[in-house]
């Protein structure tokens, strides 16, 4: 099977070239000083991001038609709304390992740095065989209905990165301290280089996005095989992480329904996947079904937190309750 894509050498060599400008803007100019990011900035470069996806899918659809431009758009939003679920374990991480606000910005910029270069080598592994062992397609289909099923299964169970087996066996082979120098991912104690509790951090950060990838990604081949889409829709959505997280750090619990919606995202397109040959799902269906799928977990999420708040909300003055003698 031979990969049909809508990627120019100009045009990869084009996107490539606006990645490394964002990253260089991003670092050297707008967080040259290590700073806490505030929910209003955050939420500024959400919408930059977003905005900057759109026109790329506008361009896409105005270059190359209507199905690529779908194709584009899906695959970014099954990226970005699995890079919400990153989130939750973010949040776990940088709180267990009590990582200041005003350093996590940094982590997660050489941690999504690292992740685009993985990204980049898992899309083309996937791809290769893909055009190689067509059956492969059968098994992704099976594992992200697996995933969606377990996702669901423990949709309430509490993350903890920080005791596992990979923190434990990098604390084995990285010497490290519990106590911070600033910024600084190594610092000196009685003349020996130990790692700080930032990089252990981004150790983990790292770690959890290869996981997300093993899902995400196979859930994109099946909205489109074109490595180029697959790539692009994938760094828009990695790209805008940081940002988001900022945006949703402290609300991320509030959206109690968010896996439920996910699971199902996961368990409709591995059956999509499995179901290639026998039958064929318009993209435009398929944009439809995840995002209704995603649109109505999150309402439902906004729905319930709301009530619960409603609920918590005490009289000041119970009904039956006497008048004091003061207002007597």
């Amino acid at each position: 099977m031979e990969t049909q894509t809508v990627g120019s050498p100009a045009l990869w060599g084009g996107f490539i070239l606006f990645v490394l400008l964002m990253l260089a803007l991003d670092l050297g100019v707008f967080h040259r000083k290590t700073h806490e990011v505030k929910f209003k900035e955050a939420l500024a470069w959400s919408g930059v991001w977003i905005s900057l996806a759109l026109v790329f899918n506008l361009g896409i659809w105005w270059k190359f038609g209507s199905t690529p431009a779908m194709q584009f758009l899906t695959g970014y939003l099954i990226e970005k709304s699995l890079s919400i679920d990153n989130i939750f374990v973010f949040v776990v991480i940088f709180s267990a390992l009590k990582i200041p606000s005003l350093y996590q910005h940094r982590v997660l910029f050489w941690g999504i740095l690292s992740a685009l270069v993985l990204r980049a080598v898992m899309i083309f592994a996937g791809v290769a065989m893909l055009e190689r062992f067509h059956w492969l397609i059968y098994v992704f289909g099976a594992f992200l209905i697996f995933t969606g099923v377990k996702l669901f299964l423990q949709r309430n169970k509490e993350e903890h990165p920080e005791d596992g087996w990979v923190m434990k066996m990098a604390r084995r082979i990285i010497p490290s301290t519990p106590r911070f120098d600033r910024d600084h991912f190594f610092t000196v104690e009685n003349g020996r280089k130990l790692a700080t509790p930032l990089l252990m951090s981004l150790v983990l950060v790292e770690l959890t996005d290869v996981l997300f990838a093993l899902d995400s990604i196979p859930a994109i081949f099946a909205v489109t095989t074109d490595p180029f889409l697959v790539f692009t829709s994938n760094i828009f959505a990695i790209l805008g992480l940081r940002s988001l997280f900022f945006v949703l750090a402290g609300a991320v619990e509030k959206f109690s329904y968010l896996k439920v919606g996910l699971s199902a995202v996961l368990v409709f397109v591995g059956a999509k996947m499995a179901l290639v040959d026998v039958v064929k799902v318009p993209p435009a269906l398929s944009l439809g079904v995840i995002s209704l799928l995603l649109g109505g977990s999150i309402v439902a999420s906004l729905l319930k937190a709301r009530a619960q708040e409603r609920k918590q909300v005490v009289p000041t003055v119970a009904p039956n309750a006497r008048p004091t003698a003061a207002a007597e």
